[in-house]
């Protein structure tokens, strides 16, 4: 059956559904039921009257009256079109623009699909259902908000008046099993030998921060190193949006941010709960990515006592998060000296593993580098690379090889490390 043909009968039972006077005191089964019902009815009609045109329905297997079925379920209950592409996991992201692009990433590339919505009003309908189901709001006066869905996709949505070509859904899709160090080791991201050393050093409590850009794996690779983590200890997390799986904490206390009502009010923001969360007794603070005000209260935070801590940022460069921290402390504390700043910066953090998304799209982590402290000379922070990612010659425009290698540099703050009672020299 051509894409065309069924996009139009999925439109016309769909409508004959919505008109059933039961429709809202039916459950899922009796919905289900009563598309298979007019499905074969209208098969039935057109076998009648139409001999002519009943052969391209003839040919219908099961298969194909069950994706039917399903896509007038959906379209009535669930998230229709929408419904239908993140039932494939193998779709890592989806980017819908408008009501009729829409995009998806496979494998690292990204694809434009031959599907639509019947209309942009159906797409702002199926919108609606899935931000206020997380308990968000979206309209004219609130047009951008971040949610997720009831898998714990990443969703971001933009609406008139702010999206000129209609409302525009950005979905972050994150694996049903959560990350593992052993996954990373297998897709080539760290070695054996970086695995043992970043366990030794997040079970030794050294502040941890993972820099990379949009799509490098940040939030994933922080799952990973979540694992490290004694399940005796009493974590929080805080995020805008529900995303970290850490699975082997019993004492896990999990934050999330709040928007305004409609009256401008009740905003909780991640600077909020990091400072309610210093009053819940937490080991440690794991804050899934600083972007703003709240790197200060991060930062507070690490200096006083919950080693540990573990969070993101945006970053191209290793050098580059550390300007950035610089620019996201001053809009928390505005006037404070650089000089300040970087001294709260370099007794705060640390370990810095920069990754990145390379030309072929892999995902690899470039760097692990430590924080030495600031220098009164240069009037920098001092940083020392304990790893770097260095290509191979078999390393092509399209392919990208190499490996994570220990670099020449002794690490040089042990103190944690003897502290914690380990004997290891890294």
């Amino acid at each position: 059956m051509i894409e065309s043909s069924r996009s139009e009968l999925i439109s016309q039972l769909k409508t004959e559904v919505q008109n059933n006077p039961d429709l809202t005191n039916m459950s899922n089964e009796q919905l289900e039921a009563l598309a298979a019902r007019v499905l074969e009815e209208r098969i039935e009609w057109i076998r009648a009257n139409s001999p002519e045109g009943y052969a391209e329905f003839a040919s219908m297997n099961f298969k194909e009256k069950r994706y039917i079925i399903g896509a007038i379920y959906d379209s009535i209950r669930g998230l229709g079109v929408l419904g239908q592409i993140i039932d494939d996991p193998d779709v890592t992201e989806v980017m819908i623009n408008g009501y009729e692009d829409i995009f998806i990433e496979k494998a690292g590339r990204l694809f434009k699909l031959d599907r639509r919505f019947e209309s942009q009003r159906e797409l702002e309908i199926i919108i609606t259902k899935f931000v206020s189901r997380a308990g968000r709001v979206v309209n004219e006066s609130e047009p951008i908000v971040d949610t997720r869905l009831e898998d714990g996709s990443r969703v971001n949505v933009v609406m008139h008046p702010v999206a000129l070509n209609g409302p525009i859904v950005t979905i972050r899709r994150f694996p049903k099993e959560a990350m593992t160090v052993e996954k990373l080791i297998k897709y080539g991201s760290i070695t054996e030998e970086v695995a043992e050393i970043l366990q030794i050093l997040v079970t030794a409590k050294y502040n941890i921060f993972v820099s990379g850009g949009t799509g490098s794996g940040k939030t994933t690779f922080l799952n990973a190193l979540s694992n490290f983590i004694p399940h005796d200890e009493r974590i929080i997390t805080i995020e805008d949006s529900a995303e970290l799986q850490i699975k082997n904490i019993d004492n896990l206390v999990r934050l999330e941010t709040k928007n305004a009502g409609p009256d401008g009010k009740g905003a909780i923001t991640i600077r909020d709960l990091i400072k309610s969360a210093l009053r819940m007794r937490p080991e440690r603070i794991v804050v899934g990515e600083v972007r703003g005000a709240e790197a200060l209260d991060m930062l507070q935070a690490m200096n006083t006592g919950h080693d540990g801590s573990l969070s993101t940022g945006h970053a191209n460069s290793t050098r580059d998060m550390l300007s950035r921290m610089e620019t996201m402390v001053l809009q928390g504390a505005d006037g404070l000296p650089l000089e300040a700043i970087r001294q709260q910066i370099a007794s705060a953090v640390d370990i810095i593993i920069h990754l990145s998304r390379l030309r072929d799209k892999s995902r690899k982590t470039m760097e692990i580098v430590e924080v030495l402290g600031y220098d009164p000379e240069t009037r920098q922070i001092a940083l020392n690379t304990l790893y770097e990612f260095r290509e191979t010659k078999e390393s092509s425009k399209g392919k990208v090889t190499g490996r994570l290698t220990r670099t020449d540099n002794p690490m040089q703050n042990i103190g944690k490390l003897e502290n914690s009672g380990i004997d290891r020299v890294i």
